[in-house]
């Protein structure tokens, strides 16, 4: 398959720390030798989660964001594969498939001329699409859930679309984001992944939990609007503010109205609370509360996938990094978790 690169053995020793009397995570997930026969593979696997990672911030400089989504997959799965194997985890469950590698196409737009970039990387993230949506046809085609790491929101297009396709029907999705990613119709980006979901048939029924008010246009108010309840919202201001619904209650009636079919988890860390991320924000949802949401909505067997976006790496903190990579480690194990106990 196209830009997939299979995680090597030499990786995981790279990545890996053995200790006596410790048995790690990385010592009883399941890999892969070849894509060539992927299709295949995933279909006589037993395993239930397949789990990689999107290396490429390109969407977010489309959106004329900050980068650095790129390397996210390499902290997380340091992380995670580091993780004790144990009664509470499930390794033995989890095929780490690899990563999506965009090298050529970042190595033609470092050739760009500044006035052509913006058109440029919008057509690039078209390319992206294209991987993301066929990698995820295939997973879920397979019966396999897919877990996406890393990268920009731009790919929540992608993993709606090869979920939709596989299904052969429209999927549903919740955004546990401060942004609704609804942005006009203007070149594929980090900002529009839904709309064009919605307009290009893949996507149904949309939920944006703690949607922040102050950085919600008026047009993305309207179409909303107009939508005849098919797009829905809360606010964080209603939630964490004004406190107008308890968490349950807010869980209870979103699980009535995305649960009628299939539909994809996405996490973008910008919704996180000074979680290094494309658009950081000092007023967010707590660790715990994002923990929460996973765990209470990942229980569900419609819950088709996840998608874990928008968290960045710093190449000055290795400190940072690892927590980073810490924290979304404790949100794949949790979706894991929830749906080995359901």
């Amino acid at each position: 398959m196209n830009n997939l690169q299979i995680i090597s053995t030499e990786t995981l020793t790279e990545l890996t720390t053995q200790r006596t009397g410790e048995t790690k995570f990385f010592e009883q997930v399941q890999c892969l030798s070849d894509s060539n026969e992927l299709s295949s593979a995933l279909a006589c696997s037993k395993v239930k989660f397949v789990l990689f990672g999107i290396k490429e911030d390109i969407g977010v400089l489309a959106n004329t964001g900050q980068a650095g989504a790129k390397n996210t997959w390499d902290v997380v799965l340091k992380a995670l594969l580091n993780l004790q194997s144990n009664q509470f985890t499930t390794p033995e469950n989890t095929l780490v498939l690899g990563h999506l590698e965009f090298s050529d196409l970042y190595a033609r737009l470092s050739e760009l001329k500044t006035e052509k970039s913006l058109q440029t990387y919008r057509k690039s993230v078209e390319i992206i699409d294209q991987s993301v949506s066929q990698l995820v046809y295939e997973i879920v085609k397979a019966g396999k859930i897919p877990i996406l790491i890393g990268g920009g929101h731009n790919n929540a297009y992608g993993a709606i679309k090869g979920s939709a396709s596989a299904l052969g029907t429209k999927i549903n999705a919740l955004n546990f984001d401060a942004h609704s990613d609804l942005r006009a119709l203007e070149g594929r980006h980090s900002g529009n992944g839904f709309r064009y979901a919605i307009e290009d048939g893949f996507l149904d029924r949309y939920f944006i939990f703690g949607l922040h008010e102050n950085y919600t246009s008026t047009e993305i108010l309207s179409y909303i609007k107009a939508s005849n309840s098919t797009i829905k919202f809360n606010t964080f201001e209603d939630i964490m503010v004004r406190k107008q619904s308890s968490f349950k209650s807010t869980f209870e009636a979103i699980m009535n109205f995305i649960s009628t079919s299939k539909f994809g988890i996405e996490i973008d860390c910008d919704a996180i609370q000074n979680c290094p991320s494309s658009a950081q924000t000092p007023s967010g949802f707590s660790v715990n509360q994002t923990r929460q949401f996973i765990h209470y909505f990942g229980a569900h067997p419609n819950a088709t996938y996840l998608h874990i976006c928008e968290a960045t790496t710093n190449l000055e903190s290795s400190r940072e990094n690892a927590q980073t990579g810490k924290l979304l480690s404790y949100l794949i194990t949790d979706f894991m978790n929830t749906r080995r106990i359901s």
